[in-house]
């Protein structure tokens, strides 16, 4: 097991999950399983979102199967430290670059809702244990950064298929846990006075994990092959924020979709 890898992938684990709660489904979610709509429904806001964790959690741990077989694959091919080092830095370069789009390039990315026909159709255990199950796996639905690949390269160059399932278990519980943000939500008034306040901090979360992609790269760089390398990784990183810094203005906004 690459332990330097593995110490990186943990910060980019929660770098993706906190950064994926801005996207579309996580916004969704955070309108759709609130205490004011839970009651409305007639459930408990606290059994729903309890469901809701551990279906992202179990999430996390099927997207963690697929790593830990690439985990297993990379040591069987005896993948060594340092070029496991050079894997990451590279990846984490392209995907911090994808998430700044230089010329709207970027990775490939698809959007997909969830079904919210089921809040109305099944019990909570169902729409909020399938819901949080399909947002932690991370692909299933709509993919905000690039982070989350580079989650699943660094998980497989770990080399350990156990610290594969464990890093995307905590992708998925941290994800999970981002509907707990809600738990405030009990009137009409504060639902609105929320996604104003959490929209207001998106362009800064974006920025943060473009950072940490960067930085990532830049230990990445300096353990498999030299100071220089990870110099050079901080002048493109440089000039990345300064790209984020002017385009925060062009930062998309999704508005909650809700039921």
């Amino acid at each position: 097991m690459n332990s330097t890898v593995v110490a990186l992938a943990v910060a980019v684990a929660v770098a993706a999950a906190v950064r994926s709660t801005w996207s579309p489904c996580g916004l969704s979610m955070l309108s759709s399983i609130t205490p004011l709509a839970e009651r409305a429904r007639g459930h408990r806001y606290g059994v729903t979102a309890s469901w809701f964790v551990f279906g992202a959690t179990l999430g996390g741990l099927t997207l963690g199967a697929a790593a830990a077989a690439l985990a297993a694959t990379a040591r069987a091919a005896g993948l060594g430290d340092h070029t496991a080092c050079a894997v990451a830095a590279i990846a984490a370069t392209v995907c911090a670059l994808s998430d700044l789009r230089p010329f709207g390039l970027h990775l490939p990315y698809h959007g997909r809702q969830v079904n919210e026909v089921w809040l109305s159709r099944y019990r909570p255990w169902v729409y909020a244990g399938g819901f949080g199950w399909q947002i932690g796996t991370g692909l299933a639905t709509y993919i905000l950064t690039a982070a989350t690949y580079l989650l699943i390269v660094l998980a497989a160059s770990s080399a350990s298929p156990v610290a594969a399932v464990a890093l995307c278990a905590l992708f998925g519980f941290v994800r999970g846990l981002a509907v707990l943000l809600s738990v405030r939500i009990t009137t009409p008034a504060r639902l609105h006075a929320f996604h104003r306040r959490f929209d207001h901090f998106g362009p800064w979360v974006r920025g943060g994990v473009i950072a940490v992609q960067f930085g990532v790269a830049a230990v990445a760089a300096a353990v498999a092959w030299s100071l220089l390398a990870a110099i050079l990784v901080g002048v493109v990183a440089a000039a990345g924020c300064g790209a984020v810094a002017r385009s925060r203005r062009a930062e998309p906004h999704f508005a909650p979709s809700s039921p």
